[in-house]
């Protein structure tokens, strides 16, 4: 199974976008998505972003990744 994560784009130099992932900052390409700009959230596979989300979307996969790891945030909790 393949997994993407979303991330945020911190910057952009040529075609590569540096990216924050719970605390994380790599260097991901922006080959598949060029129209990407800085402050946007992408989902990132394999080294790739390859979609913009929007800010709901990438709260609430943050928030269902880290159920999966046992945190205390949940899905439900975004909407208060």
């Amino acid at each position: 199974m393949c997994l993407a994560v979303p991330a945020k784009l911190l910057e952009i130099k040529d075609s590569l976008g540096k990216v924050e992932l719970s605390g994380v900052t790599r260097e991901v390409s922006l080959m598949l998505l060029p129209e990407a700009k800085v402050g946007d959230h992408v989902l990132v596979h394999a080294g790739f972003a390859m979609q913009i989300v929007d800010e709901k979307e990438f709260e609430e996969t943050n928030a269902l990744l880290a159920e999966m790891h046992g945190g205390p945030r949940t899905v439900n909790e975004l909407g208060s």
